[in-house]
């Protein structure tokens, strides 16, 4: 069985895997593994790999060592079930490669968009042939909120959650319908892009935060929250398939 750690800049995600079947997954603070103890000692896991996109605390470190888990670190050095041409791997998000890396080998020999709509909203695009091409980074729901409110000088801050018409009746409406809908359109304005130069394109969606996108687009897409979680079992179990661990 593998451990595998996705540490985000919201929560952590912490999950077992069997082969390639997610078996149990627990959510937490991203600056605290204070589950690992029960993982470790509920499954015979034998080896582990992390991805974190904030720094590790040295409590998690600790936690991570207490485990007995050989754990592997996703860092630019390692081997990869494809081929990474982003001109500054050493800046590229783990959770971000994890991803097209997930969509590749869930749909080998397509072209993919990958859009993770968390924090940040991401979309990367990985070619039939497996080489990851890179790709865009845009402000997520909360961050947009959260801008429209600290750089004005009276526009509340409004949560995501609410009604949400057409055309905001309210300010309080007019925000939030303008941030969703703004979203929306963003996502479709990229897959349609996209899909004009491939028509048989495919689209992965995944993330904390859901949108209500337009019926043609919907349902183009695999919606799938564990997309990173999967990337990164693929690329441990692809290093022990081929030895590069020590």
């Amino acid at each position: 069985m593998n451990l595998v750690i996705d540490i985000g800049n919201t929560t952590a995600k912490i999950a077992v895997f069997d082969g390639e079947e997610l078996t149990e997954i627990h959510y937490g603070s991203n600056r605290s593994l204070a589950c690992l103890p029960t993982l470790a000692g509920s499954f015979p896991i034998k080896r582990g790999i992390l991805s974190s996109v904030v720094t590790i605390t040295e409590e998690m470190r600790s936690q991570i060592a207490a485990s007995g888990i050989p754990m592997m670190w996703l860092t630019p050095e390692t081997s990869l079930p494809v081929a990474n041409l982003y001109q500054t791997p050493q800046t590229l998000g783990p959770d971000r490669l994890a991803a097209v890396v997930a969509a590749n080998y869930m749909q080998p020999g397509k072209n993919c968009l990958v859009i993770d709509a968390g924090t940040c909203i991401t979309y990367d695009f990985i070619d039939a042939a497996g080489n990851y091409r890179g790709g865009n980074i845009s402000p997520g729901m909360q961050m947009r909120l959260k801008a429209l409110n600290e750089f004005t000088d009276k526009l509340p801050l409004v949560a995501h959650e609410g009604d949400c018409p057409l055309w905001g009746v309210s300010t309080e409406t007019a925000i939030r319908a303008g941030v969703r809908q703004g979203i929306g359109l963003e996502i479709e304005g990229y897959i349609r892009r996209e899909k004009e130069k491939d028509p048989h394109l495919l689209v992965f969606l995944t993330g904390g935060d859901g949108f209500s996108l337009a019926g043609p687009i919907k349902e183009t897409i695999f919606a799938d929250k564990m997309l990173v979680l999967k990337g990164l079992n693929r690329i441990l179990n692809y290093n022990i398939i081929n030895d590069t661990l020590s």
